[in-house]
């Protein structure tokens, strides 16, 4: 990586130092010249690593009411000077700094201090925003001084500070602080050979990898990326919990400011100088609630900045600058995080034709990781997840922890299982029955019952999955036009909400394949069915017959799979899971009741021009949808549904099911 940035520096006060040469590589080289009577203007370098693109937060600590002099309040902390110090000619590029900032690294040689001989790092502070960065980074040391221990393993170790005035009646102000090599976790993760090196760095043995609750060390590479990802994410969770435990954020939690201590093996979360405190002291009366707000938000932006610290570890295209602006953009654009991974999916599995080693990562313990994204990157501050539970996620707990899910968590590995068999694309006996039984037991579990909830859980694109009816497709059949079809979305909005109407748009895409080598060459021309139609929601409930009572009203399939269902239950595995002891007679749905139904159809030359080949495409479409795509009316009632799965049945029973889409598909270009 090449270093960046330029800085410049009046005082004589620190050693002159002249750029020699700049090149990409893990350090530059500087010269280091003693000082002379010349007076000049010093340039130094600044190593910087921080996207240009990521936005700095700058906490209330800037204020020049918070800032106290640094005589005052360093108990805690060493003065020094920096006869000192032995500067050396090389800066490591992990050393991130801004613009105002001059790091060096130095070698302690006052022989009477406890750092003797001790690689530290100078970090001078040019202006006075940046100065005040310093100053808060003591006085947060001072207020952690209690837990010290902690703050060492977890933090960078603030050592002490040098501060002088120069001729000029400008005050300098350099802070010491510990050396943790030459990579920030970003350069970890951008090297070639970055998993060997990472697990040699953390020492990975039985030991260490039993903390995350695993008993094995190497293995498939996929599974030696999960456990480190899980020690990872685990050391930062707990640093970032101490400091919001003693009520602080960090508001600064990049990739960049992240170091592994190869001495104690632990993740620094950077030196805290724009850390920002929970509760500001004032005199309204409504302070509590204005902290109690504050506090609130400050963490839930710490998180949110752990969720794009965790997708990046997983997900490492999102190194790459462009793809993470579409990653950002996804959430910008009002997308609900839940369906992170139908975004995705066609974004990073372009170019990966074996899959893509995050996405198997996250797709492990039924989808727990993209659950864990969700929860840590959610739109509502109000529901991201806190450290401590993310700490007690399935994720992040190996298979020999016992954690007791909750039911969102059960809800969610349902789902994940049922989106990934139909991925296969197999559509055997085996895998039928087996889809039918997770969409009978995510019905069971419906979170939303009222009418009320699916108000609120409807408008929206989803894409249509799997449809438990009949499949019908081109193989084994002659039809008078060769229709592919493409994706089925399903667009529900709500007009007004002053009534409980919905207006629902089927769009169908599909290619008309015009040559005889269709098999093999998918090419041909496009075109798009769209179908109209009003409906108004009503609470209902779905009766459950009794075999007895059902000959002729319930198929086989659907008898069996309920029988197997039945079985499911009564099993030990399911008693906690489902709070039914046996199949009830009925479940409360959202009733579907619809008007007047419109359809358009849109076709390309030269289709649009003949009646009859219109007419043939019109009915080989239908053939191959499910009916209630083309009919909307036949929509009768909505079983299950939450912020990514919807599921709705159909009037002859056969259950859609449907996964939520990204509102804007211009973000994924």
């Amino acid at each position: 990586m090449a270093l960046c940035g330029l800085g410049s520096s009046p005082s004589p006060s620190l050693e002159r130092v002249e750029i020699k040469r700049c090149f990409s590589g893990n350090i530059s080289k500087i010269t280091s010249k003693s000082s002379i009577s010349v007076k000049r203007r010093i340039f130094s370098v600044n190593c910087s690593s921080s996207p240009s693109s990521e936005k700095e937060v700058v906490s209330s600590v800037d204020s020049k009411e918070n800032v106290v002099s640094v005589e005052e309040e360093s108990g805690h902390v060493m003065r020094f000077k920096m006869s000192d110090f032995k500067v050396l000619d090389r800066v490591s590029v992990g050393l991130a700094g801004r613009g105002d900032e001059l790091v060096f690294e130095a070698i302690v040689k006052d022989s009477s201090s406890s750092l003797y001989n001790t690689r530290v790092v100078l970090r001078r502070f040019t202006s006075a925003q940046a100065q005040r960065r310093g100053r808060r980074a003591i006085e947060v040391l001072k207020k952690l001084v209690r837990r010290r221990l902690l703050y060492h393993s977890y933090s960078m170790q603030v050592h002490g500070y040098v501060s002088s005035h120069t001729s000029s009646g400008r005050g300098s102000f350099t802070l010491v602080h510990g050396y943790h090599g030459s990579f920030s976790l970003r350069h970890w993760l951008q090297q070639v050979d970055w998993l060997p090196t990472l697990e040699a760095t953390l020492v990975l043995d039985e030991e260490s990898v039993r903390k995350v609750g695993d008993d094995s060390v190497g293995g498939p590479a996929i599974s030696r990326q999960l456990r480190l990802i899980r020690i990872l994410m685990r050391d930062l969770l707990i640093g970032v919990n101490y400091l919001h435990s003693h009520g602080l954020a960090h508001t600064e939690l990049r990739l960049e400011n992240v170091h592994i201590s190869p001495v104690d093996r632990h993740i620094k979360v950077g030196i805290l100088g724009n850390a920002a405190d929970f509760y500001e002291v004032g005199s309204s009366n409504n302070t509590v609630d204005n902290n109690i707000v504050r506090r609130q938000m400050m963490i839930a932006f710490d998180m949110r900045c752990v969720g794009f610290m965790m997708a990046k570890m997983v997900l490492r295209e999102l190194m790459d600058p462009l793809i993470f602006m579409k990653f950002k953009s996804f959430f910008t654009k009002g997308n609900d995080p839940s369906c992170l991974r139908e975004f995705l999916l066609p974004v990073l599995s372009r170019n990966s034709p074996s899959g893509n080693a995050g996405f198997q990562i996250l797709d492990r313990n039924w989808g727990a990781g993209w659950n864990l994204l969700s929860l840590l990157l959610a739109t509502k501050p109000s529901k991201r997840i806190s450290c401590l539970d993310a700490l007690r996620h399935p994720f992040l707990c190996g298979p020999r922890w016992r954690v007791v899910q909750s039911m969102d968590i059960i809800r969610w590995g349902l789902g994940s299982t049922a989106v990934r068999i139909t991925e296969e694309y197999i559509y055997g006996l085996p895998q039928r029955d087996r889809l039918a039984h997770f969409i009978e037991l995510l019905e069971m579990l419906n979170p939303h019952s009222k009418p009320r909830n699916w108000l609120e859980f409807l408008p929206g694109k989803w894409r249509l999955l799997y449809s438990t009816g009949r499949h019908i497709g081109l193989t084994l059949r002659q039809p008078p036009a060769r229709v592919l079809i493409g994706d089925v979305h399903l667009t529900i909005s709500r007009p007004t909400k002053l009534n409980t109407n919905l207006s629902l748009t089927s769009d169908i895409g599909f290619t008309v394949m015009m040559g005889q080598d269709w098999p093999h060459d998918k090419t041909g021309i496009t075109g798009s069915l769209q179908v109209n139609s009003s409906f108004k929601l009503k609470a209902g409930r779905r009766l459950y017959l009794k075999e007895e009572n059902s000959v002729g009203k319930l198929s086989l399939p659907q008898s069996n799979v309920r029988n197997i269902l039945a079985q499911k239950l009564s099993g030990r595995s399911w008693r906690k899971a489902v709070p039914f002891k046996e199949i009830p007679s009925s479940l409360p749905v959202a009733k579907l009741l619809s008007t007047d139904v419109e359809v358009t159809m849109n076709l390309g030359n030269p289709l649009n021009r003949n009646v009859d080949d219109a007419r043939n495409v019109l009915l080989e479409v239908r053939t191959q949808i499910p009916p209630e795509m083309f009919d909307l009316c036949k929509f009768v009632c909505g079983t299950y549904v939450d912020s990514r799965l919807l599921v709705l049945r159909g009037v002859n029973g056969s259950a859609l099911m449907f996964t939520r889409c990204c509102v804007n598909e211009s973000c994924r270009q």
